[in-house]
């Protein structure tokens, strides 16, 4: 039987919070495992011609996915809103997400159309999932309390990262090996028989993520209530884009929202290029192998989730707006400290002695660098949780899913930007850490955008 907590005038179905969040769950190893630390260096290294035409392509991809989620995120919304029922939406775009997923398998070095597969996969993959969550997260405001929103929202994004960090374990443990050894990073061969030599392992994340999901989402379709039927799909695309044209208006009319959805323009592109070039800045400047970025992102993904439970709580107590705030401050104060860091100095100025030959993360900059992205991973999380609950407290109800879908498109509309700034800038100067630094001036703007919003609820709720 289902518990049922009594928190101040409203009730909390447990089985329904546990069952949405695992929503993020279930989706997190495809941007754990494909977009950032397994399957994206096989790309630039064992399938496109050199790594920096990889980077290349995986960037057009990446914009192509961008694009796509800006232009549809805010109408679908809009017309779901008018509908009703946002778990067949997810359901909807569930199915090209698993088939893109199981694509990855297909990208086989030597394969005439390798490339193709790999980054059609990755471009209607990422938007199959990100459209998905837009629904996913406009169901919020349903299952608690106003008062509850913070936890709810840092509860997901904690099962989020934990499930990325159980996913990573798993696959560099048990499936991609180094070609050279034949080894995992637990010193393993690969399960199932996976070769080692043309690195079935690296591709075999993109069925194990789809496995994941299909398994993970099914509680939320079972036990998390939909909103009921409203109006059929005909009048409801007319009712819809009505409706966003209404919400932009509204958006620009009401100071708080607007500056926010710019604010989170703004601040999530600085993130996405700092997780895009993370790893390179690594390798780079510290001359980090596989090996060695994936374990960092396991720390990474310890310290988010730890952030994570502590952020919900002082959401809930501070505010989203506070949570947001102090993140961006830890972010800079960070970042700056990430771009005094190469393998012999730290802080810009204090030199030390580079790392032995085959040591393990012994030389003090790998280690000031490990403490300072580990931060960056404890406040990534809550900062992102917070924006999803910021969101809800700004927004009208009647309209989530569209403003949901309008954070979306803020989030993704000039995500270009800031690793074209990076890559522009790290041109001109032949300095990985002056291009890494342009990182540092979008956060500061979106500070000072966030600066000016009030937070509240909106003004109509009643």
């Amino acid at each position: 039987m289902t518990t049922v907590l009594e928190i101040g005038s409203g009730k909390t179905d447990q089985r329904a919070v546990v069952s949405w969040a695992l929503f993020d769950w279930a989706a997190q190893p495809f941007f754990t495992l494909i977009t950032t630390f397994v399957f994206a260096p096989f790309f630039a290294t064992a399938l496109a011609a050199t790594p920096a035409e990889g980077q290349a392509l995986w960037g057009y991809a990446t914009a192509a996915a961008g694009l796509g989620i800006a232009l549809a995120a805010p109408v679908l919304g809009s017309i779901a809103d008018a509908t009703g029922r946002r778990k067949r939406w997810i359901l909807l775009f569930s199915v090209p997400f698993l088939a893109c997923c199981w694509a990855f398998w297909y990208a086989a070095p030597g394969s005439p159309h390798a490339v193709a597969i790999a980054l059609t996969a990755f471009a209607i993959g990422t938007l199959s999932i990100e459209i998905a969550t837009v629904f996913n997260n406009a169901m919020m405001p349903s299952l608690v309390p106003p008062s509850r929103i913070g936890r709810l929202s840092s509860f997901g994004w904690a099962l989020g990262y934990a499930s990325g960090l159980a996913s990573l374990v798993i696959a560099l443990g048990f499936f991609a090996a180094n070609p050279e050894t034949g080894r995992t990073l637990l010193g393993f061969e690969p399960v199932l028989g996976l070769d080692p030599a043309t690195q079935e392992g690296d591709r075999a994340v993109g069925p194990f993520s789809a496995l994941w999901y299909l398994v993970f989402v099914l509680p939320m379709f079972l036990f998390v209530p939909d909103t009921p039927h409203r109006a059929k799909i005909g009048s409801a695309i007319r009712l819809g884009l009505s409706s966003l044209r209404e919400s932009l208006s509204h958006a620009r009319a009401n100071r708080n929202i607007f500056l926010f959805l710019l604010a989170n323009m703004v601040f999530k592109d600085g993130l996405v290029a700092l997780f895009a070039f993370g790893g390179i800045y690594s390798a780079g400047q510290l001359g980090w192998g596989s090996i060695e970025i994936g374990t960092f992102g396991i720390i990474l993904t310890i310290t988010g989730t730890l952030g994570l439970l502590l952020g919900g709580p002082m959401d809930d107590r501070f505010g989203a707006r506070a949570v947001i705030i102090f993140c961006l401050i830890v972010l800079m104060i960070c970042g700056l400290g990430l771009i005094s860091v190469d393998s012999t100095t730290v802080f810009f100025f204090i030199r030390t002695e580079a790392a032995p030959e085959g040591a393990f993360f012994a030389s003090l900059p790998e280690q000031v660098f490990i403490g300072l992205g580990g931060l960056i991973g404890a406040v990534s999380g809550p900062l992102q949780a917070s924006c999803r609950s910021l969101l809800i407290r700004l927004a009208p109800p009647d309209r989530m899913t569209q403003y949901f879908g309008l954070m979306a498109l803020s989030g993704k509309l000039t995500s270009f930007l800031a690793p074209l700034a990076v890559s522009v800038v790290t041109s001109l100067t032949s300095s990985q850490p002056a291009g890494m630094s342009v990182i540092l001036v979008f956060f500061a703007l979106g500070l000072g955008l966030l600066m000016m919003v009030t937070e509240k609820r909106a003004g109509h709720r009643g």
